[in-house]
């Protein structure tokens, strides 16, 4: 199995359920895993990284409230834009989401 990771990519974006999350915005972080199956594939595959990144950049430029909408649509996009993809792994986080309590991030991943 081959793997091209892009971790810890930045997005401060006006998302989230609470009003003031729409005003003051709240910050990010994506990792993405592409998983190919070389032996499959046939040969080494080229998985860009700026193509990844655009992408999730694209998705946080549009409206939203739920990480695992975000998450969804990440998910979607990649495994369209890279079909040779056995696997596409996301994970959003919110960081410091406003809750009660020190609460370092909430986190939605999805794997297929």
């Amino acid at each position: 199995m081959f793997t091209v990771s892009l971790h810890g990519i930045h997005v401060h974006a006006p998302h989230g359920l609470y009003p003031q999350e729409h005003i003051l915005g709240n910050d990010f972080e994506i990792d993405v895993d592409v998983f190919v199956n070389v032996a499959h594939a046939g040969e080494w595959p080229f998985i860009d990284y700026t193509v990844i990144s655009q992408t999730v950049y694209a998705i946080f430029n549009q409206p939203g409230q739920l990480l695992e909408t975000f998450v969804k649509n990440i998910h979607a996009a990649l495994k369209l834009e890279f079909p040779e993809a056995e696997k596409v792994r996301v994970a959003v986080r919110k960081l410091r989401p406003p809750m009660q309590g020190d609460v370092k991030y909430s986190q939605v991943v999805f794997e297929a």
